[in-house]
């Protein structure tokens, strides 16, 4: 079995337009009628920084979570945010954006990496405190595209890092697009049996003619945390191509549904989650 983390916050977040949030509420109440484990659905940061992201709070007052065996996760960057986050009982995940490339830490939380972890000390100890898990986002876990030294010794060194800090849950990122077959197989066959105490996700963004490669990667080398937004939809804003986007949902479901791996989600409530994703975003 595979768990299925739907990231309507991860689609939503670059967009320009506002986007109602009677709108956004709507469609993240069918996402939690299909089963999900986990719904990204908002986050805690600057207003300034997301815009998007403005609502969150009041976003949380519109969701009906009395039928839903799906958590949710809101993202935060400090400790500011994770105090906002962790005042509601709704919320279950805290996730942090933890790079390790010093140049996008720096630009992506105003942060270096060593401050980051001092940051991750800090909020793993409220989550502890406050009925939380902390999920770290090991982000730019593929590499990274300012030259910042990158080999899979250091994924494996912030990663043991962050387990000596009581993190549970890691998701290796690939922030920009350039995860492939190769480098995925080997992160995760590394990574994966070296912190069995762990759970270690996948975060990939893609172009539409790489996702099963990536996918199939990741499967056959442990992973079973699966990150994924319908459509594809968000992604990339630093990505060299286009088409590279999040990894859509429909594919991760494609490709465990025909090689016989439980996901437990409702498929007709998934479908009419595929029917209403357009009235959400632009086409």
């Amino acid at each position: 079995m595979v768990k299925l983390i739907e990231c309507p916050r991860d689609a939503m977040q670059g967009l320009h337009d506002f986007i109602p949030t009677e709108t956004k509420a709507n469609y993240i109440n069918q996402l939690l009628k299909v089963g999900f484990d986990t719904i990204d659905f908002g986050s805690f940061v600057s207003p300034k920084a997301i815009p998007q992201m403005r609502d969150t709070a009041d976003l949380l007052t519109q969701l009906d979570l009395s039928s839903t065996k799906s958590k949710l996760l809101a993202i935060i960057a400090n400790q500011r945010g994770a105090n906002d986050a962790i005042q509601f009982n709704e919320i279950d995940y805290l996730g942090f954006p933890f790079s390790i490339s010093e140049t996008f830490q720096q630009r992506n939380t105003n942060s270096s990496i060593s401050e980051s972890l001092t940051r991750v000390e800090e909020i793993q100890s409220l989550c502890v405190n406050n009925n939380k898990k902390l999920v770290v986002y090991i982000s730019m876990a593929f590499g990274n595209p300012y030259g910042d030294k990158w080999n899979s010794e250091i994924v494996i060194e912030w990663t043991k890092k962050l387990a000596d800090l009581g993190i549970e849950i890691i998701a290796l990122s690939d922030t920009i697009g350039v995860s492939n077959k190769d480098n995925i197989s080997s992160l995760f066959n590394n990574v994966i049996p070296e912190f069995t105490n762990v759970e270690i996700g996948a975060h990939l963004h893609t172009t539409p003619d790489t996702w099963l490669e990536k996918v199939d990667a990741a499967y056959q080398n442990g992973c079973r945390r699966f990150d994924g937004a319908i459509k594809g939809f968000g992604g990339c804003p630093m990505a060299k191509d286009d088409l590279t986007g999040n990894m859509a949902t429909e594919n991760l479901i494609k490709y465990f549904n025909q090689n016989n791996i439980t996901t437990n989600l409702n498929n007709t409530e998934f479908e009419n989650s595929l029917l209403k994703v357009l009235s959400v975003f632009p086409s």
